[in-house]
């Protein structure tokens, strides 16, 4: 494929640091995610997603973890394995850093250890934000068990990057199914409304979360969602603004959520500029998700900011790139 010359900056992209994934294949012998096992996911490298980002016209990824991240409730693995994964991300954007970035990986259950390593990773390695599951062992991140990290989040201004993570509860409803089907997208929208109703957003006003796959189902159920809690008065003193404002300040991406219906959706319910690129590479190719985006049609503004404008803005550290 010719690359293009669109400067794409990728707003959902895995990085697989050898130590890590090692550590992860052997806890995880049959691990599986969208048909990518450790096998495959051993062999990223930074210069073979180079390699494939000059491919597409992309010129910055920033690169993230995927589910199961971090924490098996064990707090020292936890902190190991998270500060093994952002060294290992902080050395390769130090060794290209024209073309990637990083979200750390941090164990919110671990609130101590999550709370250190948020220090470390934006006052020391300068991580471009947090990334998180959507649930922690069933816990959806509005838990008050989450609170503290929510709060320091905030304080700092961060940008928090939410990747869906299966629940406990709803593994195996479909035999045969993977997660990435139904429940992945479930689990970030049951995230989303568990940060709203608690509170968590209208307390954490300088929170910028970016989604996943276009937000779940979220674009779909937002109306539905403000409808039935604004009968609540709990959730609607939790939310002096309204449901409806709160659940409109996330970002999405595009990743896995690039087809006409899915972008006419999110276009319509995320404010003008709250829509990003995403590849989910190397889950999935990246001409995938460009050559659906190539059948929409947005107007060329619109397109233009999808594909960079919007992630420069959310991440001003770009510009200097």
């Amino acid at each position: 494929m010719t690359a293009s010359k669109t400067g794409r900056i990728d707003i959902h992209h895995h990085f697989w640091p050898r130590a890590y994934m090692a550590e992860e294949q052997e806890r995880n012998a049959g691990y599986k995610h969208g048909g990518a096992g450790p096998d495959r996911l051993l062999g990223w490298s930074p210069e073979q997603a180079i390699e494939a980002m000059d491919a597409h016209g992309i010129d910055i990824a920033i690169g993230s973890v995927s589910t199961p991240g971090a924490w098996f409730g064990d707090v020292a693995a936890a902190r190991r394995l998270s500060r093994l994964w952002n060294e290992a991300g902080a050395k390769t954007v130090a060794a290209h850093p024209k073309r990637f970035g990083f979200f750390a990986l941090v164990a919110p259950p671990d609130v101590e250890g999550a709370l250190r390593e948020i220090e470390y990773a934006l006052d020391t390695l300068k991580a471009d934000g947090v990334g998180l599951l959507s649930n922690y062992a069933g816990k959806s991140l509005g838990d008050p068990a989450f609170a503290p990290v929510f709060d320091e989040l905030n304080r700092r201004k961060a940008v928090v990057f939410i990747h869906p993570a299966a629940h406990p509860a709803t593994a195996g409803l479909i035999p045969g199914l993977l997660p990435q089907g139904i429940e992945f997208p479930m689990d970030t929208t049951r995230t989303v409304t568990s940060l709203v109703l608690s509170g968590t957003m209208a307390r954490c006003p300088n929170l910028r979360i970016v989604l996943s796959h276009g937000g779940g189902v979220l674009p779909f159920l937002a109306a539905r969602i403000d409808h039935v809690a604004g009968r609540v008065e709990a959730f609607k003193a939790n939310n002096p603004n309204g449901i409806e404002h709160e659940l409109k300040r996330f970002y999405c991406d595009t990743a896995g959520s690039a087809s006409a219906p899915q972008l006419d959706a999110m276009l319509r319910f995320y404010p003008p500029g709250h829509v990003l690129y995403g590849s989910d590479y190397p889950f999935v190719a990246m001409a995938e998700g460009i050559e659906e985006m190539n059948h929409y049609h947005p107007p060329a503004d619109t397109r233009a900011a999808i594909d960079r404008g919007n992630a420069m803005e959310l991440l001003p550290r770009l510009k200097s790139v």
